[in-house]
Formats: structure tokens, sequence, C-alpha cells
């Protein structure tokens, strides 16, 4: 059993979302408490309700991410209450993608 961060009985609402807001992040965000450090929005299945939004810490290996009891799916409202700076981004088309550099400022590319 994950023990998150933060409790999910004191998640805000902070988002204004009226799509999809499935996403997918990992155990560094949510359970151990780092910021969003890489961030990408992928076309997502639409058999489900996924908003496209993956988010990493952004030093997670290959091998921490390959294992899926290091992520989950979430809401991307909880997500923003971890790190309220992703919402201005959140409108990004898919294909875009968002590191953090090292004065802890987001750059966006194109996913590749």
């Amino acid at each position: 059993m994950k023990k998150f961060k933060i409790n999910p009985k004191d998640i805000k609402q902070l988002l204004d979302w009226d799509e999809a807001s499935g996403c997918i992040a990992t155990d560094k965000i949510v359970v151990e408490g780092f910021k969003v450090g890489y961030m990408y929005r992928e076309k997502p299945n639409p058999n489900y309700p996924d908003s496209g939004w993956r988010f990493f810490q952004g030093e997670e290996s290959d091998e921490y991410v390959s294992d899926i009891k290091n992520s989950g799916i979430y809401d991307l409202n909880t997500i923003c209450n971890y790190d309220p700076s992703i919402i201005p981004l959140l409108k990004s088309p898919y294909g875009t993608c968002y590191y953090r550099d090292k004065m802890g400022t987001f750059r966006g590319e194109k996913l590749k």
C-alpha cells in the first residue's frame, strides 16, 4: 500500500478542466514528494478517460519506470496539488513535452 505525500483528504480543487482528466505519475512525485521535472502529453487512448499527460521527477531510471509498481493513474487535479506550477502548461497540445531546467523553469520541446 502506497503512503502518499499528500493525504487524499487534503487534495484541493485547483484545476478548471473540462477534458478527460486521467494521467500517469511516478511515485517520485506522489509518494516521495518531488516536483515534476519532466512531463509530456501523448495522444490518449479514446477508450479511457485519459488526458495524455505523463509526469516524472525527471531522474527515474528506465528500470524504475518499467516497473508498474512505481507509478499510478491519477486525476490531473491531484498532480496539480503536488506541483501547481504545471497548471499553465496543461492545455498544451499532444506531442508536447516540458523539462525543468537547472533554474527551475519549464522548457518546452516537441516529442520525438
